[in-house]
């Protein structure tokens, strides 16, 4: 889980914003690292159902050699379940914290991938890569964090070949009254920025003729697909 440019906001003591590695930040590491108990938290805390992320990361390890593949924000690294050994791809973590690039790195040797993986300190609303340099760009539970989610997606997408994926889960503002009080102390806390709606997310990636839109709402997430168009 990450986020983008930094957020002034007043945040709950105790609960760190996301330079301060916080402890929400473990935890939903955790949640995703041990499939039984994370599952049960996740269809508990937010109706979501975790296979969903697992499901949607898998398309990584489908890459071939030789690909590239952006992960903004890496987090933690919970997204290199995806990747492979040996698959020879080079994919990029990115991460505006470099705590969560740390921590990935670690992740990344634990799942014998290091090799693969390149950390990179980047703000994803200027995200300093060439136009059309990766052909998937993945970004799981990032786009609630953004201060300007809408800039976000353009930039994902400015990066992205034609013909590439952009994929990746959100938290979304109309999941419903039940979740209010979740997103009211995440960005209580800085650790959500705006969000946005399911019809909103769709619409960014509308306006930068992305097709085959897909987006698939599990609880509190929803999972979005699109491809760049040639």
């Amino acid at each position: 889980m990450g986020r983008g440019v930094t957020v002034q906001l007043s945040r709950i003591p105790g609960l760190g914003g996301w330079d301060d590695d916080p402890l929400w930040a473990h935890f939903y590491d955790w949640t995703v690292e041990h499939r039984r108990l994370g599952g049960l938290a996740w269809r508990i805390g937010i109706q979501s159902d975790l296979q969903r992320l697992y499901d949607a990361a898998a398309e990584i390890g489908r890459q071939p050699a030789g690909a590239r593949v952006l992960d903004i924000p890496c987090g933690g690294g919970v997204a290199l379940r995806g990747l492979k050994p040996a698959q020879g791809v080079e994919y990029v973590a990115a991460d505006i914290a470099q705590t969560m690039l740390d921590r990935t790195m670690r992740a990344a040797e634990r799942r014998g991938v290091a090799d693969q993986v390149e950390p990179r300190i980047a703000d994803v609303g200027d995200l300093p890569f060439d136009d059309a340099s990766f052909d998937l760009v993945v970004s799981f539970t990032g786009l609630h964090c953004f201060p300007d989610p809408a800039r976000a997606v353009i930039e994902m997408v400015r990066v992205l070949k034609p013909g590439g994926v952009l994929t990746g889960s959100a938290l979304l503002n109309d999941s419903g009254l039940h979740h209010e009080p979740m997103r009211r102390v995440g960005r209580a806390a800085g650790l959500l920025g705006p969000g946005c709606t399911g019809a909103q997310l769709v619409s960014w990636l509308d306006a930068q003729r992305m097709a085959d839109v897909v987006l698939d709402r599990s609880g509190a997430i929803g999972y979005f697909r699109a491809i760049k168009r040639g």
